[in-house]
């Protein structure tokens, strides 16, 4: 009996206790998390009753200074953006795991020519790499995987496609190594054109001027001007052109006295072809092969230009003359293509940005203000078009300009429509422009330039805006209703609604915190979008809680002196608010 009793309690203490120290365990937990809130609720409330009250209290009785602030700051805001402190561009760049080389030799230049060049730089790139991969590698492996060469299309023709570790993989950007690759190759002398490339760019080259004209002389003159212009600018780099050139050529012109021994030029210029390149003099069949038989000067006779002195042109009466003594020459390069817009001849001129964050922006400033009025005064028949990056910005600009107005008025009516009031969704909107002092100094900050993906972000912090402002316009609403006094009511609309709008900036501006410190490549073309509605909401949480007081206090001042003028009678200022007179109607409505 007395073993049973003790096996009986050996069960229930093994079964009773762990459920009991289970229910200890949640029942700390529950206490644990009770003090938490209550933690958060006491800071809550010291942020708003001794931070924020005495704040908009102050602000409230001092209009003035409550509104100069902001004003300032967006002075200042946009001072920093025409003082170039503030970078804007046009589209961020793109990270790539690939950097290519393109090298471009004179039309005609020897394959072997071109190969050794494009060789010297592939050397290059391995003593790079080694560098890299000793100064930035965490991994075993070379932060180059391969280097493909290709030669062609043509023998003046050669690239280098070099294929880099993932963007995860590395601490450094394509872009790093592709100008370390560059200043070691340094300056090639006798290419046409050798440019790096480290990844793709939104819409196009960031510099993008064509040059058009029917004066090919002044055409090429201002190519030539333009082009040194941007090279001498330290933040371009890959500055090329679309008149590339061409093989040689021989240019004859003929003198006076082969006119009255009856030649012409055309007639001249086929002897030289058939003398050198050859001419059909015969063509036979030999069973089921065409054999054509071509003749011309022996190779002794067509190895050297000088020949071309000593030849004999025929004149019509058979008599042989020295081509010395009826024509000149000139050795010049032909053209490639030729390409035509908007009826006259184009020549395009395009760079690309040594850095990503460099202000491309600034740079077509500087080029439409300073060097093309230089150029055109020059060469009257110039005229320049702005392409690129510059034409696909211009069409999302002029895009947003009637969408964007057509948008602002669907938000306003929506609003009207909600309080049934005009004069507070305009003040409601009024805030939108002081935001922007929040973006800007972000992209400072973080050493991003403003771009097209900014202003996403800032579309996206228009309705966490308007979001806010409602929630406090709302509540204001309500307590003009419950019979509080305009002030009163402002004041206790903000209390009410501070941890409302202050929790949903600090859960945003948390949840985007990872994404604007990531540090993989490919995120970022991201992180300005992130930016802007970060700090933006930052902003607008001041703006909110402080400013749109203001602005709907001194929007109820105007209201009154307006109506005092017209009926000569000044009304309190609840009397003016749509609250109160929906209030009023529907007492009314229950009476009648």
């Amino acid at each position: 009996m007395v073993a049973l009793t003790l096996i009986l309690s050996l069960v229930e203490a093994l079964i009773i206790l762990p459920a009991h120290v289970a229910h200890s365990k949640a029942l700390n937990r529950e206490q644990k998390l009770y003090k938490f809130n209550k933690y958060a609720e006491d800071v809550m409330d010291f942020m708003r009753d001794k931070l924020y009250a005495p704040v908009l209290k102050f602000v409230l009785e001092n209009k003035f200074f409550g509104m100069v602030i902001p004003i300032a700051f967006l002075v200042i805001t946009i001072g920093a953006f025409q003082g170039g402190i503030i970078k804007k561009t046009l589209f961020p760049s793109i990270a790539s795991d690939r950097v290519s080389v393109n090298l471009t030799m004179p039309q005609g230049t020897n394959e072997k020519i071109t190969d050794s060049i494009i060789s010297i730089i592939e050397e290059k790139t391995w003593e790079v790499e080694k560098e890299f991969t000793k100064k930035y590698g965490v991994t075993e492996e070379p932060v180059v995987e391969n280097v493909l060469k290709q030669i062609g299309p043509g023998t003046a023709r050669a690239s280098l496609r070099i294929n880099l570790l993932p963007g995860e993989t590395r601490t450094f950007s394509s872009r790093e190594i592709t100008n370390a690759i560059r200043d070691r190759v340094g300056e090639i002398y006798g290419v046409e054109t050798l440019t790096y490339g480290s990844g793709g760019n939104f819409g196009g080259s960031p510099v993008s001027v064509s040059l058009l004209s029917n004066n090919i002389e002044e055409l090429k003159a201002a190519k030539a001007e333009l082009k040194a212009e941007l090279i001498k600018n330290q933040q371009l780099k890959d500055v090329t052109d679309s008149d590339p050139q061409g093989i040689k050529e021989i240019k004859i012109k003929l003198k006076d006295n082969a006119y009255l021994l009856g030649l012409n030029l055309n007639g001249v210029m086929s002897q030289v072809r058939s003398g050198f390149f050859g001419r059909q003099a015969q063509r036979f069949q030999r069973g089921q092969d065409e054999i054509k038989v071509w003749v011309r000067y022996d190779r002794k006779e067509r190895s050297s230009i000088k020949n071309l002195d000593d030849m004999r042109i025929v004149t019509p009466t058979g008599s042989r003359v020295p081509f010395s003594e009826i024509a000149t020459y000139e050795i010049e390069r032909g053209e490639i293509a030729i390409n035509h817009l908007e009826g006259q001849r184009e020549i395009k001129v395009e760079a690309d940005m040594k850095e990503s964050q460099a202000s491309v922006t600034d740079i077509l400033e500087d080029i439409k203000t300073r060097i093309m009025p230089m150029i055109t005064a020059k060469y009257p028949s110039i005229t320049a078009l702005y392409e690129g990056q510059n034409r696909e910005a211009s069409k999302i600009s002029s895009s947003a300009g009637v969408v964007g107005p057509v948008i602002l008025l669907l938000i306003y009516i929506v609003i009207v429509f909600t309080f049934r009031s005009y004069g507070q969704p305009f003040m409601l909107l009024l805030m939108v422009p002081f935001s922007l002092i929040g973006v800007a100094w972000g992209h400072w900050f973080h050493g991003f330039a403003v771009n097209i993906l900014s202003l996403l972000g800032i579309i996206a912090l228009i309705g966490i805006m308007v979001n806010d402002g409602l929630v406090l316009i709302s509540k204001f609403n309500t307590y003009l209703k419950q019979g509080m006094e305009y002030e009163e009511a402002l004041f206790a609309a903000g209390k009410s609604r501070f941890r409302a709008i202050f929790l949903t900036t600090i859960t945003t501006v948390a949840g985007l915190t990872p994404l604007i410190f990531e540090t993989s490549r490919q995120a970022q073309f991201l992180i300005p979008m992130a930016i802007s509605i970060a700090y933006g909401i930052i902003v607008a949480t001041f703006l909110t809680l402080l400013t749109l007081p203001v602005l709907l206090s001194i929007a109820n001042y105007f209201k009154v002196y307006v109506k005092w003028l017209w009926e000569g009678k000044k009304p309190r200022r609840e009397e003016v608010e749509r609250a109160i007179k929906e209030l009023a109607s529907e007492k009314e409505e229950l009476q009648g």
